[in-house]
């Protein structure tokens, strides 16, 4: 049902917040997770986003405003449910859609559902947008050129 690929970026996602001592895995740790997801990073590029300024705010907004669990016992990082709201979303559009297994580009497709968060924001802000993601996947589109120079509407 997920993806092999899906499943090892999950993996370190939870990985890297346990080793960071965070309290809670969060819809900012999943999409930065994405960007080193193969699939999730190849729509996000061919969307316009750039993923290095992508990763290094998603990188600065998790240090800034999880918390951090004091002590050297081992960390018990639990998700939020805005988390669990995105891969339930994916699984369920998978599921809907007649198709076999979740990816990465499911993942950032859901992630537009949880409209108030900070991933959302820095999507937008990269220009990046539900639509566009969902053209590529969907159709191939692409919203940048093979020079990677945003296209315009009348291309």
């Amino acid at each position: 049902m997920i993806a092999q690929e899906l499943e090892v970026s999950l993996h370190m996602a939870f990985m890297d917040a346990r080793q960071k001592r965070h309290e809670l895995i969060t819809v900012e740790h999943l999409l930065l997770a994405m960007i080193d997801n193969p699939t999730a990073a190849d729509v996000l590029r061919s969307c316009g986003a750039n993923l290095d300024t992508l990763r290094s705010e998603l990188n600065n907004y998790i240090e800034e405003h999880t918390p951090v669990v004091d002590g050297t016992d081992e960390v018990d990082t639990q998700p939020t449910l805005g988390f669990q709201r995105v891969i339930q979303r994916a699984i369920l559009h998978v599921q809907s859609s007649g198709k076999k297994e979740v990816t990465g580009a499911n993942v950032l497709v859901a992630i537009y559902g949880e409209k108030d968060s900070h991933a959302v924001f820095f999507l937008h802000q990269q220009g990046v947008t539900r639509l566009d993601v969902v053209n590529f996947i969907s159709h191939g589109v692409a919203k940048v050129g093979d020079d990677n120079t945003k296209r315009t509407e009348t291309e």
